[in-house]
C-alpha cells in the first residue's frame, strides 16, 4: 500500500483529500505545516507528498519543497496551488517537483497526476528487493537416497512456520534448501531475502538486517530498508549465522521474539511478519561452548534441523549433475552442445570433491568452456581437476591411466554407463579393502562412508573377504 503526505494549511482541504485517497485504497497522512511535514517524512515511509505552495504558518511550499529534496532526493513531490502560476510553477519543476496542478482538486484528478509516480516507486521498491535477493537458478537434482530423503524433509517442514537449521558443508547447496523450503510454503508468493552473514564485516550487518534511517553512520546518505523489512511477508535466509557478531545475534533473537524492528538511528518501532531460515558450516554447540554463539537463539533456530550430505556421500548422482549444468550452461550461453563421453563420468566420481556440488559446477562449466571439441573426454575431466585441490588419493592413482585400483580398465565399450560406474566403485571398495586388510572400520574410514554403507554395498557386489588359512 502506497503512503502520501498531503500538506496543507487548509483543514478541509486535508481532510477530503485523506478521506478520498484512503476509500481509494491509499494510506493518507497529513501535515498542516512544512514543519510537520517533515516530521512526517521523518517518521514514516513515504512514496509521495501532495504539497501546497501557499502556507501561511511557517516555511512556505517552495521552502518544503527544497528541504525535502535536500533530505530525500528520490521522493516524488506533487506541488498544489490555488492559482495558475506559469512562473512559480517552472520554479518549483527546476526545484525538484514532479507536477504542477491547479485547485480545485478532485480525487481523480490528482490519481491520474500521482499513479505515474506512485508506479515508479513501487517498481524502485520492487528493484531494492530483486538486487538484495540472490537468483536461485539451480534446481535440486539427484536421485539417490540421502537427496530423497533431504526432499522429504523439506516436504514436511515447508507447511509450518517453525524456525529451519540448515547444516552442511561449504558448496553443498544449503540455500537451495532453504528456497526450496519458501517455494512449498505459503509465503511462495512473497519475497525471499537472502543474507551472507560471513561477508559483511560487523559494522555493516546490522545496517544490511534492520536498516537505517539518514545520519545514522558516516556514508549513510539516506533511508534505507533493512532485510527484515524487505523480506516482510516472505523469508529471510541467514546463510554462514555462524560467523554472526554476538551483538547482532542478540538483535536478531529480539526480532524473532517480538516481531518488531528498529533502524540504526531511528526510533520507530516497525512490525515485521518474517519467517526465519538459517545455515551454517560450523559446529554451533562447540561455538555456544567457546562463547561465540548464543544458546537462546540456537534453540529458537535449531527447531528443525536440516543436515545437507557432501557430494562424495551421494556420488551416484553425479552424473544427473553433470549433464544438468552443462544443459544449463549451453542453454544460457545459446552454445553447440556438447556430448560427455561416458568414461568421463567416471573420473567424475572418482575424485573427492571436497568443494562439493559448486566445485563440480565450476569444473563442468570449465570444460564447457575451455575444450575445443563436440565431446568432453575423460582426459579432459583428468586434467581439469587435477587444477583442483586435496584429490582423492584413488583418483590420483586411477585417474590419468582410466584404468581401476585393479589396473581393469574403466571404459569397456558397448557398457552401459550405469554398470561401469558399478564395476569401478566395486573395484575400488575391492582395492581399499585390500589395502586395509580387510579391517572395515579404517576402510570406511579411508573410503569416508558408513560402516552400515560399506556393508551394503559389499553384500551388492558380492565382495567378502577371502577364507585366510591357518599358516
Amino acid at each position: 500500500m502506497e503512503t502520501i503526505l498531503i500538506v496543507d494549511d487548509e483543514k478541509n482541504t486535508l481532510k477530503m483529500l485523506s478521506q478520498g485517497l484512503k476509500m481509494r485504497g491509499y494510506q493518507a497522512l497529513t501535515a498542516a505545516s512544512g514543519e510537520q511535514a517533515l516530521q512526517q517524512c521523518a517518521k514514516s515511509e513515504v512514496n509521495l507528498v501532495l504539497l501546497d505552495i501557499r502556507m501561511g504558518n511557517g516555511m512556505d511550499g517552495v521552502e518544503t519543497l527544497v528541504k525535502l529534496r535536500e533530505l530525500y532526493p528520490t521522493l516524488n513531490i506533487v506541488m498544489m496551488s490555488a492559482q495558475q502560476d506559469i512562473e512559480i510553477a517552472v520554479k518549483t519543476m527546476e526545484l525538484g517537483a514532479k507536477r504542477y496542478i491547479t485547485k480545485p482538486i478532485s480525487i481523480d484528478k490528482i490519481l491520474s497526476n500521482v499513479q505515474p509516480f506512485l508506479e515508479i516507486a513501487r517498481l524502485s521498491q520492487e528493484n531494492e528487493i530483486l538486487k538484495s535477493q540472490i537468483t536461485i537458478a539451480d534446481k535440486m537434482v539427484g536421485e539417490s537416497a540421502a537427496v530423497s530423503y533431504l526432499r522429504s524433509q523439506i516436504k514436511r517442514v515447508a507447511g509450518s512456520e517453525l524456525g529451519v537449521l540448515i547444516s552442511g558443508e561449504n558448496g553443498t547447496g544449503k540455500q537451495l534448501v532453504a528456497n526450496a523450503i519458501h517455494q512449498q510454503s505459503r509465503r511462495a508468493g512473497k519475497t525471499f531475502i537472502p543474507l551472507n552473514c560471513a561477508a559483511l564485516p560487523d559494522e555493516l550487518i546490522e545496517s544490511e538486517l534492520f536498516g537505517h534511517e539518514r545520519g545514522a553512520f558516516t556514508g549513510a546518505d539516506s533511508q534505507r530498508k533493512g532485510r527484515f523489512e524487505l523480506a516482510h511477508g516472505g523469508t529471510l535466509f541467514l546463510d554462514e549465522i555462524g560467523d554472526m557478531s554476538l551483538k547482532a545475534q542478540a538483535k536478531v533473537l529480539r526480532v524473532i521474539e517480538t516481531g518488531e524492528v528498529e533502524r540504526l538511528g531511528g526510533n520507530q518501532i516497525r512490525t515485521v511478519d518474517v519467517r526465519i531460515i538459517a545455515a551454517t558450516n560450523k559446529r554451533l554447540p562447540e561455538e555456544i561452548e567457546n562463547g561465540r554463539f548464543r544458546r537462546d537463539l540456537f534453540y529458537r533456530l535449531n527447531v528443525v534441523p536440516i543436515q545437507v550430505p557432501p557430494l562424495r556421500e551421494r556420488m551416484e548422482d553425479i552424473p544427473l549433475l553433470v549433464k544438468y549444468f552443462a544443459e544449463r550452461l549451453q542453454l544460457d550461453m545459446g552454445s553447440t552442445p556438447k556430448v560427455i563421453d561416458p568414461a568421463a563420468y567416471v573420473v567424475f566420481q572418482s575424485y573427492h570433491w571436497p568443494g562439493n556440488i559448486r566445485e563440480l559446477k565450476n569444473i563442468v562449466e570449465r570444460l564447457l568452456i575451455m575444450v575445443n571439441r563436440d565431446v568432453v573426454m575423460a582426459p579432459d575431466v583428468a586434467e581439469a581437476l587435477s587444477l583442483t585441490p586435496q584429490p582423492s588419493p584413488l583418483y590420483a592413482a586411477t585417474a590419468p591411466s582410466l584404468e581401476s585400483p585393479m589396473g581393469v580398465p574403466l571404459y569397456k565399450p558397448g557398457m552401459a554407463l550405469s554398470q561401469m560406474v558399478d564395476d569401478a566403485e566395486a573395484q575400488c571398495i575391492l582395492a581399499a579393502l585390500e589395502e586395509n586388510k580387510w579391517n572395515i572400520r579404517r576402510t570406511s574410514e579411508v573410503l569416508e562412508v558408513e560402516r552400515s554403507n560399506l556393508y551394503k554395498k559389499m553384500n551388492k557386489y558380492g565382495i567378502s573377504r577371502p577364507n585366510i588359512s591357518n599358516d
